[in-house]
């Protein structure tokens, strides 16, 4: 692959950047570098492999984003980034070093054995962070909340009267008092934080609603809430983190994007297949679980749900409803033959990706019709 051109594997970090040459035709590396991960680094050094070009440079995906792909495309070169969970790894190989990932990444990107990720657009970007930091708030929100539970506990305060965090258990806890002064300051500031989690949430929570009204989420939002288990915030996860869910050319190659292909490990003519691969998206597939577990409750159809699918096309219809069918038999099947309850959720989450694969090219089919 690309064996006429110069291949540059990039290992990128917060304060540099490691860089192998791979000259076209070549077998070994020809020239290794480091440079600061700025701007003005990294252009001085295309600059200098000018003379070599045409060039393409790979680097694989990571905590400093894309932002040095961005870069180099701006320049008019091409970059790749590369999935680092599909990165062949050899069997004893124990010494890893910046320079040996950088000459790996050259090398196996001529040999066409590393997986190219699509890369999300400033505003895929910005729109997925924003639902990405509502989870970080309800985390907070449950975090603050054990903070002050378990407080409460040590004091011996335990509230029995309701469910807790509703409306009796505020007045409940407005109603406390402690002594000596150190400990109430102490109450009070685990109270505030958790007041300040909710608000922080709520915030959030309407951001993210007020995205899903709008374009290009809107219409996949409106029907990925024709299936049970997903409403608003659950179907703008699915479609922000999917980006274009089209791009996938079966529902089985989403399954796998989500980390719920099925681990197998087959060999002289036995057949042994395990659980979930869970090498894929974590935010999809907590979604997915999340939402699998509604179908647990048979084929019902609620008022609210009903609601959802009001004007919805006929073909997103059907693709809800014979998912409503399928995975409630499913999830039946599974508990009467006595599997666990977790395991039969991740596995009708495995079938739910589907359906929402299925609804995601059908969505697209009445845009272009």
């Amino acid at each position: 692959m690309e064996n006429n051109i110069t291949v540059v594997g990039l290992d990128v970090h917060k304060d540099n950047v490691v860089g192998a040459v791979l000259p076209p035709g070549a077998e070994n590396v020809k020239d290794i570098f480091t440079i600061e991960n700025t701007p003005k680094a990294l252009v001085k050094t295309v600059k200098r492999l000018g003379e070599r070009r045409p060039v393409t440079f790979v680097y694989e995906a990571g905590p400093c984003g894309y932002d040095v792909h961005r870069q180099l495309t701006q320049l008019g070169l091409k970059c790749v980034v590369i999935a680092p969970g599909k990165i062949p790894v050899k069997t004893g190989d124990r010494v890893k070093t910046d320079r040996r990932d950088a000459e790996k990444l050259a090398r196996l990107w001529r040999a066409g054995e590393l997986t190219e990720v699509r890369i999300p657009t400033i505003q895929e970007e910005s729109c997925r962070d924003l639902v990405r930091v509502r989870e970080d708030a309800l985390e907070d929100r449950l975090r603050a909340q054990h903070r002050l539970s378990k407080f409460l506990l040590r004091q011996g305060r335990i509230f029995r009267e309701a469910r807790a965090w509703g409306a009796v258990h505020e007045a409940w806890l407005k109603a406390q008092k402690f002594e000596p002064y150190e400990l109430q300051e102490t109450f009070d500031a685990y109270v505030r934080g958790k007041q300040e989690a909710y608000e922080r949430l709520r915030s959030l929570t309407i951001q993210v609603e007020g995205l899903a009204d709008q374009e290009p989420y809107r219409k996949l939002v409106k029907h990925l809430r024709c299936l049970k288990g997903i409403d608003t915030l659950s179907a703008l996860t699915l479609a922000v983190e999917g980006r274009d869910l089209r791009r996938f050319g079966s529902a089985r190659n989403f399954m796998g994007y989500s980390g719920l292909g099925i681990c197998e490990n087959s060999s002289g003519g036995k057949i042994r297949r395990g659980g979930i691969t869970k090498t894929g998206n974590a935010h999809l597939r907590r979604i997915l679980v999340e939402s699998a577990w509604s179908y647990r409750h048979g084929k019902s159809t609620g008022l609210a749900l009903q609601q959802r699918r009001e004007g919805c096309p006929l073909g997103i219809l059907k693709i809800a409803r014979r998912a409503q069918e399928r995975l409630s038999h499913k999830f039946s099947k599974m508990i009467r033959r006595n599997k666990p309850a977790q395991k039969t959720a991740v596995a009708v989450a495995r079938e739910l990706a589907g359906f929402v694969w299925a609804i995601a090219q059908e969505t697209a089919a009445t845009e272009t019709a």
